[in-house]
């Protein structure tokens, strides 16, 4: 089993910053990818970004250009910077995590194994 936790959501107003993190815990979660989703009210579990051990990752095109995503192996964390946000970004943002190396495992929600619990963001206009 792989944990997640997620810390870092919170309000902010259009165009400002936020960072949220991840941390996993568990057999296998240093070696494994990780990622995020998000879901907005009334809306379906959207990819927002996955990262493989190496570092290679890939953002949705709905955000690119504003978040990035980053992994720390030492710390088994990673990071999604958030910019130039905007009110369509509220939603509950979830981390993920495969026991593969391949960021390519977290491209569909319904193939995803381990789930955190969530942490909401909300941009207000």
């Amino acid at each position: 089993q792989v944990h997640v936790v997620e810390t870092g959501g919170g309000l902010v107003q259009a165009g400002d910053s936020l960072s949220l993190a991840c941390a996993a815990s568990g057999r296998t979660s240093s070696s494994g990818a990780m990622g995020w989703f998000r879901q907005a009210p009334g809306k379906e579990r959207e990819f927002v970004a996955a990262i493989s051990p190496s570092g290679v990752n890939m953002v949705a095109d709905s955000v690119k250009g504003r978040f990035t995503i980053a992994r720390d192996n030492a710390k088994n964390t990673i990071y999604l910077q958030m910019s130039s946000m905007e009110p369509e970004d509220t939603a509950v943002y979830y981390c993920v995590a495969d026991r593969s190396r391949f960021y390519t495992a977290l491209l569909q929600p319904e193939t995803v194994p381990f789930w955190g619990q969530g942490t909401q963001v909300t941009v207000s206009s």
